[in-house]
């Protein structure tokens, strides 16, 4: 992590030890972990846009709706490690294991995977780093018989849906605008 000196600016990380890991049930653990550090998405568990039977669910009951996913061997994304420790997520999973994300959205389609959610520390933002995580969501998607994935970030300015992702990162990536979510989310796509 990189280290703050009263009145000087953050360093920026190096982000040359990078690796990134699929959440399988053998590595739920090292998933488990980063939710429970401060600061860490606990309060939702990543499953805001995965199908649940109740719309109003607590903390513990989503974290059991995860972890009994990631038992079944259902893909949910990838974390990120560097210098052995997990600090980082993204949710990228086939579209049908989520719920609807899209008005737009035709469930006939096969083959497309949705990234959803990132989880980038505040100490690592701003030096690349969800850049990378992008790039390996991408690469485990396409890897994993992806032909197309899809995006919903929003533009830099926007109040809400930030950890989306910021649509120029995806732009940047060749990932093309399809149409909205709501009044914030751009609907993007990438296809191989």
């Amino acid at each position: 992590m990189p280290k703050r000196s009263n009145g000087s600016r953050p360093q920026k990380p190096d982000l040359a030890g990078l690796r990134f890991i699929e959440v399988t049930p053998e590595t739920r653990s090292r998933f488990e972990d980063l939710f429970a550090q401060p600061g860490a998405p606990k309060y939702c568990w990543c499953m805001a846009w995965r199908h649940s039977s109740r719309e109003h669910v607590q903390n513990d009951e989503k974290k059991r709706m995860m972890m009994a996913l990631i038992e079944k061997s259902t893909p949910v994304g990838i974390v990120a490690e560097l210098d052995g420790r997990i600090v980082g997520w993204c949710s990228v999973a086939p579209r049908e294991t989520y719920r609807r994300l899209s008005k737009q959205q035709d469930d006939s389609e096969t083959g497309v995977w949705s990234i959803v959610c990132f989880y980038v520390p505040r100490a690592l933002r701003g030096g690349g780093f969800a850049s990378a995580l992008l790039d390996a969501a991408i690469d485990h998607a396409f890897a994993k018989g992806a032909s197309t994935i899809e995006a919903y970030p929003v533009d830099e300015a926007a109040p809400s849906y930030r950890f989306m992702g910021f649509r120029d990162m995806f732009t940047a990536r060749g990932f093309h605008e399809i149409g909205t979510a709501g009044t914030r989310r751009h609907v993007m796509r990438l296809s191989r």
